[in-house]
This record gives C-alpha cells, structure tokens and sequence, in this order.
C-alpha cells in the first residue's frame, strides 16, 4: 500500500470515528431528558423512589430495601423546612430531610429565558435520602416528616451554618446534622438513638443540561487503591460495590453530587434504575461522617475543598490524556486570563511538541509523491511477481532516503489528542460563559452564533489539502477527500459543537498549513542540494 492511500485513509478512518463518536448521539440522543422543575416552591415532591432490583447487594449486609412497592403516591403537599442561601447557589432542604432542588445562581447558567438552573429533577431521587433495610420501618420512614429548630431561612454568603434535622419513627430516631459552606461543600452527621440499618445517598445525578452529545453521565466511584470505578447510565448492572471507598459521585456534565470520606472510607452500593442508570448508595452506621459537595465540577472550588476531589472530573474513555490535558490549560489559563487564547496556546504547544515527527513524516510523503512515477513503473514491470515487486521498492525507499511509513505516527497520534481534547472543550465548567472576543464568542461552552468558526474550518481544510503532497490511486477516495472539508463545516453548521472545540481544530489546521509551508520550502532546499550534488559528482 503507498504511503499516500495509507495517510487518506487514516483520515477518513479519523473522520468516520468522529461521526460514530459524536454524530451518532447528536442523531439519536438518549430517551432520558432533562426534567423541568417547579419555579414556585408552592408545590413539591414527596420522596420519590427509584425503580431498582432485587439484585441483593454481595458481602454488604444488610441490604438496600427494594422499596419501589412501598414508595409513596407523589403529592403537591410535601413542604420546605429550610432554604439555604449563597452567592453562587439557592439550596432547599424539604420535610423528608432531603434536598429537594439546588439551583446555581451565577449568570453562566442562566437559560435564554434568564431562569436560573435547577439541576435536581423532579421525580429522581434527592440528595441525603435515606433507605432503611428493614422495609416496615422504611415505609414508616416515607410517610413520617422530619422537624428542624431554629430559622427555615438560613445565610450562608459569609460563612458556613448548620442545621439539625430529626424523624422520630416508632422504633428509632434519626438525625442529620448538616453544616453547608458558602461553596456548596457540606459535612454530613447522622446519627440512630438505635440500631437500624439503613443506606444514604447522593441522589440521582443531577442534570445540568439537555445535550445531544455523547457524554459521560452516571456514577463514580473512587477506591481505597485510587482505581476508579465509572458506571455510565444504561449501563448499571445493580451488584456493583466498592468497599472503603473515598468517593461517590453521581455526575452530570457539568454538575455533580457527591460523598467523600478520605480518612475511613465508605461502603458503597451501585442500584440499578430504571433503564440501567446507576444510583449511589452509601452504607450508614448509628454515626456516621461524610463529606458532601453538589454544585459545578469546577476545578479549583473542588481542589479547594480536597485535592482528591478533583479526581471526581471525569472525561471518559480517554481520561488519561484529557487530565493532563486540562491541567495544562488551567495553567495557561492562569497566566493569561482567557480560556480562548488558552485554547490556542495549547493547540501551539501540542503542534511544536508533534512537529520533529510530523516534519519526518511530510518530508517522507514529499519524497514518495516525486518517487510515484518510478512507483508505478516498477509495478507494472514486476505485476506477475508481487515478491520482487517490494523488495524493488524497499530498495527504491532505501536508496531515496524514503520511509513509507513516515507520516502515519503524526496522525495517528492526531486521533487520541483530538478525542482527549473533545472531552476537555466539552466538558469543562470553566468554558461556560467564558468569552473569548467580546461581541462574538462569548461563551465557548456554545457554539458560535454566526457560524463564522465552522466555515474557517472548512476553508482551512480545504486550503490545508492544497497545499498537501496527494497521490491518490482510488478516484472514490479522491473525491470523498475533495468533499470531506464540505461535510465537516456542514456537520459543525448542522451540530451546534462548542466553540472552544472548534475553535482548537480550526487554530490546528492555520498551524498545519504554516507547517506545510515550512516543510514544503525545507523540501525545496534539499532537492536543490541533492540536484547541485549530483551536478558536482557528475
């Protein structure tokens, strides 16, 4: 196989994986939406229930109760106990000592209606819900509403507060003791005047969007031996436990609700909901201690809070490349103030890292597009005999200075740094309402409103083929390379991407061509001294 055929159609293998990875879930997105919530706090939702299994939970005893036939009929009579109030975030905590909805209030999440983002779903299961094992004392649980001292409006802008709530049943009483910090952190108390086994949980996750996109959405779960244990929606098998764990998260693109114990660890049971989503539960004692966060996955109120915690930002099957990824461009980001041309210094930094291996790889295609003609000779004096065929054209490549796999590395290396970067540009809390040009792209979480970036793209690529060496020997794969800048502009029109994905891979293709050009001059220069060489020998 030439080495040109091999470069095209490891680009339209890139290309075909992009739409399979991203085009696929934009077509057919998850059944599941995002569930609108009440803006009056006139009505509210008794405990909702999720629909598990009776899959019994291995080596954790006791159970959690499968309390889906005992659930309570939802009514609009379940009130608030208390409304925590922050800067950034709205909390209320209701009767069954849940929390019932946190809604963010910072003008990032705002929707076009200029509503603030309330990501707890109605009818999902809330943060701080407890299940008893023992399934007459949960019912008695879900029909008993608990009582809090003191004032229902509690301030938390300034500094942290706590607020004790208590449900007395016939057989126990229990107590949650919950100090909430100004940054959406808390610490979690709870205590049984006697021995009742029962679970806690940091909710269904919550749901900060509606995307179409292929997104990592579900559970997480950190171990005692830092592996981290991801169970995506749909994907839940309902027997999944983690013992001593040190954190359990239930996760959203951008927003999270967890628990943490670095110290002791948790005990950790993954439900299975309907349609497979997972739902965490942690195993309580009569004292149990738990950290608590819910609120955005953003990196530095998390590294605030616990370093470790920062391990709860998940990007997916390419993590390994996306953390470090997303480290580098907070640090840019640090020293120069925007994520925009954070976003174009990283894409220059990845380009002259790659470049001693892309200038080997160009330099190679150059030489095999002048060797094509010799190329085809050779295969149509030796086409009877495909063995002395190659070995001609191994001592050809030899002689030349040639290598026919040259420029495959550079792109494939290209796959895994744009697929870790998709992760990062789509998932990153820092890119929503972060402004790159003013007027323009105000916000790379979204996509561009003129369209002017997908068209740049399309004409870079365009350019960029240009000027590109091309042999191609299958007139089919010529004319899909022709078209292929057309279809993705069209795809990035089509498919509203965030800008600040866009942004990377037009910013790559202005790179690549400024490369071509380098490689082309530097490839101009070594023909002239090989021709002056020859000259002088001749």
């Amino acid at each position: 196989m030439e080495q040109q055929d091999l470069n095209k159609r490891l680009l339209l293998a890139l290309a075909l994986s992009f739409f399979v990875f991203v085009g696929y879930s934009y077509l057919f997105p998850p059944q599941k939406a995002v569930q609108p919530v009440e803006q009056t706090e006139a009505k509210h939702a008794t405990p909702s229930v999720a629909k598990v299994d009776n899959a019994k939970v291995s080596n954790m005893a006791p159970t959690v109760a499968n309390t889906t036939n005992n659930a309570p009929v939802t009514t609009n009579k379940t009130k608030l106990l208390a409304s925590v109030h922050s800067k950034t975030f709205k909390m209320n905590i209701d009767t069954f000592g849940r929390i019932a909805q946190f809604e963010l209030l910072e003008e990032k999440y705002k929707d076009s209606e200029g509503k603030n983002l309330q990501i707890l779903g109605v009818n999902e299961v809330k943060p701080l819900e407890v299940r008893f094992s023992d399934t007459t004392l949960n019912d008695e649980a879900f029909k008993t509403e608990y009582t809090m001292d003191g004032d229902s409006t509690v301030d938390v802008t300034s500094s942290a507060k706590t607020i004790v709530l208590t449900q007395k049943l016939s057989s126990v009483t229990i107590t949650k003791k919950i100090t909430i910090e100004p940054n959406g952190a808390y610490t979690l108390d709870v205590s049984t005047s006697s021995e009742a086994p029962y679970f806690i949980t940091p909710g269904h996750r919550p749901m900060a969007d509606a995307s179409r996109y292929m997104l990592v959405r579900g559970a997480l779960v950190k171990g005692p031996d830092n592996v981290i244990l991801t169970v995506e929606d749909g994907d839940a098998k309902g027997n999944e436990v983690v013992k001593n764990a040190k954190i359990a998260s239930a996760f959203d693109r951008y927003v999270a609700s967890m628990f943490y114990n670095f110290d002791q660890g948790m005990n950790v049971s993954i439900l299975k909901e309907a349609e497979d989503n997972p739902l965490i539960f942690v195993a309580g004692k009569p004292n149990l201690h738990l950290g608590g966060y819910i609120g955005p996955k953003e990196y530095h109120t998390l590294m605030a809070i616990n370093p470790e915690l920062t391990d709860a930002i998940e990007f997916g099957w390419f993590t390994f490349l996306s953390k470090p990824f997303f480290k580098v461009l907070l640090w840019i980001h640090s020293h120069i103030g925007n994520w925009g041309w954070a976003i174009i210094l990283f894409t220059l930094l990845v380009k002259l890292i790659l470049f001693p291996l892309s200038y080997k790889g160009m330099m190679s295609m150059q030489k095999l597009k002048d060797l094509a003609p010799k190329m085809k000779e050779l295969k149509a004096k030796y086409k009877d005999d495909p063995a002395k065929m190659n070995v001609k054209m191994m001592e050809m490549y030899k002689k030349n200075g040639a290598n026919p796999m040259g420029g495959c590395l550079p792109m494939l290396l290209q796959i895994p740094v744009f697929f870790a970067l998709y992760r990062v540009l789509l998932n990153a809390d820092e890119l929503q309402g972060a402004v790159w040009i003013s007027g323009w792209i105000d916000n790379l979480a979204a996509a561009d409103p003129y369209y002017i970036l997908p068209v740049l793209m399309g004409i870079s690529m365009w350019f960029q083929q240009r000027i590109t060496p091309n042999n191609f020997t299958d007139p089919l794969q010529e004319k899909i390379f022709k078209w292929f800048p057309v279809l993705m502009a069209g795809m990035f029109i089509i498919m509203p991407f965030p800008s600040g994905l866009v942004l990377y891979w037009v910013v790559n293709n202005i790179f690549t061509i400024g490369q071509q050009y380098i490689i082309n001059k530097a490839y101009a220069k070594y023909k002239a001294d090989a021709v002056a060489t020859h000259n002088k020998k001749g």
